[in-house]
């Protein structure tokens, strides 16, 4: 079922894997192009039966608890990207020569559904930064007079923005390595990978194969393939793409840049790779103070954002202007109060080792709450490099044990409060316990490295505990 084959969707037999936020959609747009849908799903919960139930309403036929079996003459199969490769299904779709799409997949070979030239793709995929850098690139796309919107993995689903009523000039993509796996046809107009740290080892199997679906991000690329100076893995990724002739690497880096990189210069984002002569000029695009907030990851998100919209063709003037209107979301290093000349900082969206840190990376003296679900991951590494910004740590949560020990064998001499509870209320005493530590000119950081499910619903419900708890301190 190449893309040239699929103008006539009236009969196909089409299984989409899973319910959801990208299954339910899918189900919806193919039944509605003609498409004979049939939905699996593992699951047989209420939620699920009334997903199914409105689904069936419309003339689509739902399997609950059977995701394991391809159903008979299928021609192809949809799956939302968090489906394992290794699944049942896909091994008979295999077998049978049948195709396997994930969301982005179909949005992309949907996008020029209605004849007209459809808005070219900037993407964005990482470990760590996605998000902050998908919505930084839209905002200087809007500075710029552009239609955009952030989409994919964030925001409007890609297939409401390729399907809907408003069209846009182009749109910022953010990308998981899920579903850059499942979108092989996907040719993004430029594309940056931010880093590469181990993690979803459990899904991709190696970490040679998550950093393969990462670089995928990079093929076909005609413009621009971005790459962090500072993580050559990411540079390697480029050199192994195939691109489009004339494609160009654009490195970006927190030092003064090369010809054809974007860097920084005495508090200046400058661009030595959108300009004339780049042997010898640069432009000035932005101050750092403009980067909010301006720490160091922060920074690079910013470059990486404004290397995209550079190869678009934005003007300078556009990129400062989009940095300075950008607002984060919640929960990314966001300053909370400052408590008796102590700063408080929640960053619980640092969810793995590697972003916290960056997040570390931030501050030159921090109390650092930590713990919550390791997923797998070790902190020798973590501890070992930021042992010298520590004046204190407090512990919570499920595997504590883990960071506590690393402390032990890399920073004996940072005194440690293991509190031996996974109870909400946790956080309370946590903060309390960082306030005991702290010194004036310190920061308190909430930058977990953990998951947060064994005592939150989710990292936001993690993070307004912790701001709920300084607003008491400060009371």
């Amino acid at each position: 079922m190449g893309s040239q084959e699929v103008t006539n969707w009236q009969g196909r037999n089409v299984t989409v894997a899973g319910l959801g936020v990208s299954g339910i959609p899918a189900a919806k747009v193919l039944h509605g192009l003609g498409a004979v849908v049939t939905v699996v799903n593992d699951g047989d919960d209420d939620r699920a039966r009334a997903q199914a139930a409105e689904l069936e309403a419309l003339g689509v036929t739902v399997r609950l608890g059977d995701g394991a079996t391809l159903p008979e003459g299928t021609d192809l199969v949809v799956t939302a990207p968090g489906w394992q490769p290794g699944k049942p299904l896909f091994a008979a779709a295999e077998a049978a020569g049948v195709p396997v799409w994930g969301d982005v997949e179909l949005a992309w070979r949907l996008r020029d559904l209605d004849g007209r030239e459809p808005a070219p793709w900037l993407a964005v995929t990482g470990t760590n930064g996605k998000t902050t850098t998908v919505q930084m690139l839209a905002s200087i796309l809007k500075a710029a007079g552009l239609r955009t919107a952030a989409v994919g993995n964030i925001g409007v689903s890609l297939l409401d923005a390729v399907l809907g009523e408003e069209k846009y000039d182009v749109l910022a993509v953010e990308l998981s390595s899920y579903q850059l796996h499942w979108a092989p046809s996907l040719r993004a107009h430029s594309a940056v990978v931010l880093n590469l740290a181990p993690d979803h080892l459990d899904w991709h199997g190696s970490m040679e194969a998550y950093a393969a679906d990462k670089g995928r991000v990079y093929e076909g690329n005609r413009v621009a393939c971005v790459y962090n100076v500072a993580d050559k893995a990411t540079e390697d990724l480029v050199r192994e793409a195939d691109v489009e002739e004339g494609c160009r690497a654009i490195g970006f880096t927190l030092g003064a840049p090369g010809p054809s990189q974007l860097g920084v210069v005495d508090g200046i984002l400058v661009d030595r790779a959108f300009v004339e002569n780049r042997q010898k000029n640069a432009q000035e695009l932005a101050e750092v103070s403009d980067v909010r907030p301006p720490a160091p990851h922060n920074i690079a998100n910013a470059l990486a954002a404004a290397a995209l919209a550079r190869a678009y063709g934005v003007p300078a003037r556009a990129v400062r202007d989009g940095l300075r209107d950008f607002t984060p979301d919640a929960h990314r290093i966001a300053h909370v109060a400052d408590v008796d000349e102590v700063a408080y900082v929640d960053d619980s969206k640092a969810t793995n080792t590697h972003a916290a840190e960056a997040s570390l990376a931030a501050y030159e003296s921090i109390v650092w709450i930590a713990g919550g679900l390791a997923k797998g991951a070790t902190f020798d590494e973590l501890v070992a490099r930021s042992a010298k910004r520590l004046r204190g740590a407090v512990l919570i949560g499920a595997d504590r044990a883990l960071i506590r020990e690393a402390l032990a064998r890399h920073a004996p001499e940072v005194p440690v409060v293991d509190l031996d509870r996974t109870d909400t209320g946790a956080m309370l005493a946590a903060v309390q316990e960082a306030k005991g530590l702290a010194e004036p000119g310190d920061t308190v950081l909430l930058a977990p490295a953990c998951a947060s499910m064994d005592m939150f619903a989710n990292y936001n419900k993690r993070g307004d505990a912790f701001a709920e708890a300084v607003r008491e301190l400060g009371a």
